[in-house]
């Protein structure tokens, strides 16, 4: 696809644009933004995958996906600021789900351990890690402000923070598990998942899009239940003070 060609897929963001501005729904700045930003940090991210692939440098690749870490941190940090300690419990977190299924994949000999296979993969570990995380503190601190005074109740007969949190924490990894397993019931008859239509663009054979696709699925559902549980069990205790008193003024 030449430059020419990518220009006139800004159809694509003119229409949003029209009907934004018709039915003032007042998206057009917003649309605008995340247009240009899109555009700058996916030129900026190929032109440095081309020099990291290029090299097949441990060290860029590690970098990457420290940056990667690092940014989806920073941007799932802010959705779970009631929790205190929050931002090292995210980047614990998606360390662990990147650091586990990479030991899985190159363990295995599944992918070559290549700069291509590991950035490429981690990127969507990571990225779907992020959501989850993003998913998950929502519910939970909803989960929270709702049933205040269960916990409280539960606290005040001599419950443990564990024993008075348990059943919001398990609706909270439930919700934001659910996205992941409802789209994979679904995968190849209402979607072609991105990866498997990329790759039959590209001219790969549809078997084996298939296999690396199915590869894909099942390694984004072990990273939503590890991340929902392991956000779950390193946020919670966070909610309490050595008193064992659900800290009200966060919520």
């Amino acid at each position: 696809m030449s430059y020419l060609t990518l220009s006139i897929t800004l159809i694509f963001v003119i229409i949003p644009l029209l009907l934004s501005k018709t039915l003032r729904l007042d998206l057009e700045k917003d649309t605008i933004i995340a247009t240009i930003r899109s555009i700058i940090q996916l030129l900026m991210v190929g032109y440095i995958l081309k020099f990291v692939f290029d090299s097949e440098n441990i060290l860029y690749i590690l970098l990457m996906v420290t940056l990667m870490i690092a940014a989806a941190t920073q941007n799932t940090r802010k959705k779970g600021k009631a929790i205190k300690g929050i931002t090292w419990k995210i980047a614990v977190t998606l360390l662990f789900v990147e650091v586990l299924t990479q030991s899985i994949l190159l363990g295995f000999q599944i992918v070559p351990p290549t700069a291509q296979y590991i950035i490429s993969i981690s990127g969507m570990v990571i990225g779907n890690s992020m959501v989850l995380s993003i998913l998950f503190l929502n519910w939970f601190t909803a989960e929270i402000e709702t049933h205040r005074d269960e916990t409280e109740l539960i606290l005040s007969l001599g419950g443990t923070p564990k024993q008075a949190i348990h059943r919001q924490l398990i609706n909270a990894i439930k919700a934001s598990m659910i996205p992941t397993i409802e789209s994979q019931k679904t995968m190849g008859l209402v979607q072609l998942p991105g990866m498997m239509s990329g790759q039959i663009i590209a001219g790969a054979d549809p078997i084996q899009a298939v296999q690396f696709q199915l590869l894909i699925i099942f390694l984004l559902l072990t990273t939503a239940a590890v991340t929902s549980v392991l956000l779950g069990f390193l946020s919670y205790p966070s909610l309490f003070n050595q008193r064992m008193q659900l800290l009200k003024d966060r919520f």
